[in-house]
This record gives structure tokens, C-alpha cells and sequence, in this order.
């Protein structure tokens, strides 16, 4: 059959949009649900640790965590209706089962994710607010980046465009990032080592979706000439049944990977509000079983070793050490002589302070946001050093590079962790908002990208490469669009089937990826200078 242009009725032969009244309970259900869950999980976690949250400090922790998961609700609205466009267009699912199904894989995407996307996009922040991210700066920051991310997503999002909440995300830390810099007189700003990494992800995963999706239709129509699978969805008609499988498939596949990638993204925000907040009970991993501690110092006494035979006999005391090592991530320069210095002296704080408490689950109130920033400092500046593998063997022969990497490894461990209510607490809010806004993202993917309507091939091409890209991504630890990837996707195989592409929308695409880094730059930049002014001039410090 051949694909007919698209006529004036784009979008028609969709179920309406409006929500069912047991629906509309089920949402309102799970959103008080999992406000209860996240507010009850906070009070036991804080209260486990002996340090109960004042009525104030929680409203403000309460407040600050709805903006963050209202910008995962928000992400819903693009990045998961992604996921959800080829089953509701083709009729492969009803909406609301496919919102369902999808949700239910986001979540399991989540739950399995390693924290790894999460903590790049943390890494792209200040040093400096990093580890004071209870000051007035760091609150500053994060209702600035997030408020900025937020309001460009609901803007694209009304005039149906497939923007990515991974550019306005990264593009707000920019903002916040070069704001600092300014306000500061240049001492702290955006960790560029880092950036240059996540911007090469976000610009090359489309031209992957684009070309990948494309030579994958060319050879499906080789491998499988099934004529039914290339033809358009027809009005109210499931498609086949093992064409209804193939593409159920492809959007579990899809889902699965978005949760392990976009979902990471707010919650390592999420994180740098609960260690501001709340330090004692989240700054350090507290699930480390007081088994590991041996292990622990052992590997930061050995490290210590490492780094004397290339300190040149220096040894700083502590505030010097710390100040060398802030130094040294801001310049990224972590191979010198003085910096082995300043390694050795903390690492020897670390093993010192836990072999006094025992384990890090002991470690008291007051101390617990020494460790922790102790244990980041350490663990960002091995990163840097230790990032090339083979240089790595190079710069620490003898063994010395795995007795790093093994020292490394705990000190993430330690820091860098997860709470399970964190993760299902996202994956609520990326399914309730999915289940709002899933009409606009559908009928751009479905109708306004190509010239014809998007046929059943052309969208199980576009999301398995959209689901191959993602998860690879993933298990780089980098953030990636799956708006783009998949909007690319289809792009790619409307070129390879010869359709053409509608100019307009691609148009609009392009110009909101191109305009979504400056434009939440710029919002959350001037949002930063604004909240932090205004708390200054209340006197708060």
C-alpha cells in the first residue's frame, strides 16, 4: 500500500485526550501516594540516624523536592510520551494501557540504573557548591537550574515540539555554572572537562538515531518483505498480531532505556537537595555494612603509599591539603607532585576517621559533612587521574593503578548512592506525566515529522535504535535525549523510505535544540543571580 500524504486531519484517528474518571482517580491516587511515601521516607530515614527535621527545614526539603520531581513530571510530558508514540499511533495499545505499561518499565529502568548519569550530571556543577550545597549558593542553584529547566519544557511542550528536558537540564547547570563564575570573580564555575563529554553525547546520539534508524529500515525491508509492515496505521485498526508484538517490544525497549537514563537526571538533583538539607541522614552511604570498613581503610592506607612516591615528601596539613585539591579539580591538572600531597594527607583523614567510628554508618552529626566532602574531593580528583586507563598504568605502575581503581571504587560507594524511595519517587512522577501530555508529543512523531504518516516499520526501526543508543549510553554514564534520539530516529527512516520530511516541523525541532542550551542558560542564570540576592538581602547566609 502506498503511503498517502498527510491531510488536514492530523492527529484524528487518536482516542480523545481526555481522561477517564477512574483514571483521573488512579492519578490522583498515586500522586498523593507517592508524595506520602516520599514525605514518610524522609522523617524515618532522618529519624534513623538521630536527627530529626525541624517543621520548617521540612516544609523547605518538602518544597524543594516537589520542584524537582515536578520537572521529572514535566520530563514525562516529553521524553516518555516518546516511548509511548508508535504503540498509541498504530493502535498497537490503548493509551491509557500503553502509559501503564510504559510507566511500569520506566520504573523498573529506574530501579536498575546505577546512579551513574545521575552523578555526570552533578559533576557538571561548581566544586564549591558541590560541597556546600546547604549554603544560601547551593539552594540558590538548585531551585534556579530546576525552575529554569521546567518552565523551557513547558513552554515547547504547548506548542507540541519534541524538545529535550536533557538539553534545558544540562543547559540550566551551564547557566548556574557561569553565573557563579561571574558573581564569584571567577573563583568556581562549570566543570568544562566534564561538559565537553556530555555535549559530544547529547550532539552525536541523534546523528546515531538519524543514520542508525535509516540503514535499519533498509535492511528490515530486505530481511522482512512483509508489505504489511511498512504500511500506515489505519484508522481504530490494531495491527497485526506479531506486528502488535514487535512494536510492544520496541516501546518496553524504549521505556526500559529512558528510565535508566532520564531518569538519573533528577535524581542526582534530588540527592544534592537531601545532602543540603538533611546531611546526616544522606551525605554518606549508611547501608554499607560494618564488614566493608576493614576493607575500606585498607585500600585508603595502600592508595596513601601510591601517592608519596609521587608526592616529593610533602605533607600539608589538612585546610591546605583540602584547598589543593578544589584547586586542582577546578584546573584539572591532578598530576602533580603537590596534589599526591594533598591525596595522601586526606585519604589519611578518611582511614582515620573511620577507624574511630568504626564503620561509616557511625560516623556523627557534626562529622558527617567533613567525610563526605573529604571522600568527593578524593574521589573527583582519582577520577581525573585515573580516567585513561592506560595512562593510568603509566602514571601508577607496580600495581599501582588497581590499588587506585580499588580505593576509588569504595569511595564512590560511599557517596555516591541512591535511596530506593529516591528512584520509585521518579518513576511516579515520569509516569504521571506521561499520563498528561502524551496527545501533543504522539501526533508530532506520528504525522509532523515525515510527509506521510509514520508506518509500522518505520517506528519499531526508530525505537530500536533509540533503545540501543539510550542504554549504551547508559552504561557509559552519559546523559542523553531520548527525545532527539527518536525524533532523529524517525526523521531517518522517513529519508531512507524516501517520504521526505516536513520542513516546518523539522525547522522547529532544530531551532529549539539549538535554542534550548542558551535559552535555559540564560533563565537559570539570571534565576541564580536573582534567588541569591534575595536571600541575601534577607540576611540569610
Amino acid at each position: 500500500m502506498a503511503s498517502q500524504a498527510i491531510d488536514a486531519n492530523d492527529g484524528a484517528a487518536l482516542p480523545s485526550h481526555r481522561m477517564h474518571p477512574a483514571g483521573m482517580t488512579v492519578f490522583l491516587l498515586l500522586l498523593v501516594g507517592g508524595i506520602v511515601y516520599a514525605g514518610a521516607s524522609v522523617l524515618l530515614d532522618t529519624r534513623n540516624v538521630g536527627e530529626p527535621l525541624a517543621i520548617g527545614a521540612f516544609l523547605f526539603l518538602g518544597l524543594a523536592l516537589l520542584v524537582a520531581l515536578g520537572f521529572e513530571f514535566v520530563n514525562g510530558f516529553h521524553d516518555t510520551a516518546n516511548a509511548v508514540a508508535t504503540v498509541i499511533y498504530t493502535h498497537s495499545l490503548k493509551p491509557v494501557v500503553a502509559v501503564m505499561w510504559s510507566g511500569a518499565w520506566n520504573f523498573i529502568g529506574v530501579l536498575v540504573s546505577t546512579g551513574a548519569v545521575a552523578y555526570s550530571i552533578v559533576t557538571l556543577l561548581p566544586v564549591d557548591l558541590i560541597l556546600n550545597v546547604g549554603s544560601v549558593g547551593g539552594y540558590a542553584m538548585i531551585f534556579a537550574l530546576l525552575i529554569a529547566a521546567v518552565t523551557w519544557n513547558l513552554g515547547t511542550w504547548f506548542f507540541g515540539l519534541p524538545n529535550s528536558s536533557s538539553h534545558a537540564l544540562i543547559g540550566s547547570i551551564l547557566g548556574v555554572g557561569l553565573a557563579n563564575q561571574i558573581l564569584t570573580h571567577g573563583a568556581s564555575g562549570v566543570e568544562w572537562s566534564q561538559a565537553e563529554s556530555v555535549l559530544l553525547a547529547l550532539l552525536v546520539s541523534p546523528l546515531i538515531g538519524f543514520f542508525g534508524a535509516a540503514a535499519l529500515l533498509w535492511a528490515m525491508k530486505r530481511v522482512l518483505p512483509d508489505p504489511t509492515l511498512y504500511q500506515e496505521p489505519k484508522a481504530d485498526t490494531p495491527p497485526p498480531f506479531h506486528i502488535r508484538v514487535l512494536l510492544i517490544f520496541t516501546c518496553t525497549a524504549v521505556s526500559f532505556a529512558h528510565g535508566g537514563n532520564d531518569g538519573q537526571k533528577g535524581m542526582g538533583l534530588i540527592m544534592l537537595i537531601l545532602i543540603g538539607v538533611a546531611p546526616t541522614a544522606y551525605s554518606l552511604n549508611r547501608t554499607m555494612p560494618d564488614s566493608s570498613t576493614p576493607a575500606f581503610i585498607q585500600a585508603a592506607t595502600s592508595a596513601q603509599g601510591v601517592f608519596r612516591q609521587k608526592s616529593g615528601g610533602a605533607h600539608p596539613d589538612l585546610p591546605t591539603a583540602q584547598a589543593t585539591l578544589k584547586q586542582a579539580l577546578r584546573d584539572h591538572k591532578p598530576d602533580a607532585p603537590a596534589v599526591y600531597a594533598a591525596l595522601d594527607t586526606v585519604s589519611g583523614e578518611i582511614a582515620t576517621e573511620l577507624t574511630n567510628y568504626g564503620s561509616i554508618r557511625h560516623v556523627p552529626a557534626a562529622q558527617t559533612k567533613n567525610v563526605r566532602n573529604a571522600m568527593y574531593l578524593v574521589f573527583d580528583t582519582l577520577r581525573l587521574s585515573t580516567k585513561d586507563e592506560d595512562t593510568a598504568k603509566t602514571r601508577f605502575p607496580n600495581g599501582g593503578a588497581a590499588k587506585l581503581k580499588t580505593y576509588e571504587g569504595l569511595l564512590e560507594k560511599g557517596t555516591r548512592y541512591i535511596p530506593l524511595w529516591v528512584k520509585v519517587a521518579v518513576a511516579l512522577a515520569l509516569g504521571l506525566g506521561t499520563m498528561i501530555g502524551w496527545r501533543r508529543i504522539v501526533v508530532t512523531v506520528g504525522e509532523k515529522i515525515g510527509r506521510t504518516h509514520l508506518t509500522y516499520g518505520m517506528g519499531a526501526a526508530a525505537e530500536l535504535v533509540a533503545a540501543s543508543t539510550i542504554l549504551l549510553a547508559q552504561v557509559k554514564g552519559m546523559p542523553v535525549s531520548t527525545t532527539h534520539i527518536l525524533s532523529s530516529g524517525v526523521a531517518g527512516t522517513m529519508v531512507a523510505n524516501g517520504s521526505g520530511l516536513q520542513a516546518s516541523t523539522v525547522r522547529n525541532i532544530a531551532l529549539a535544540w539549538v535554542l534550548t542550551l542558551p535559552a535555559a542558560m540564560a533563565i537559570a542564570g539570571l534565576l541564580y543571580a536573582l534567588f541569591l540576592a534575595g536571600l541575601h538581602g534577607l540576611g540569610i547566609a
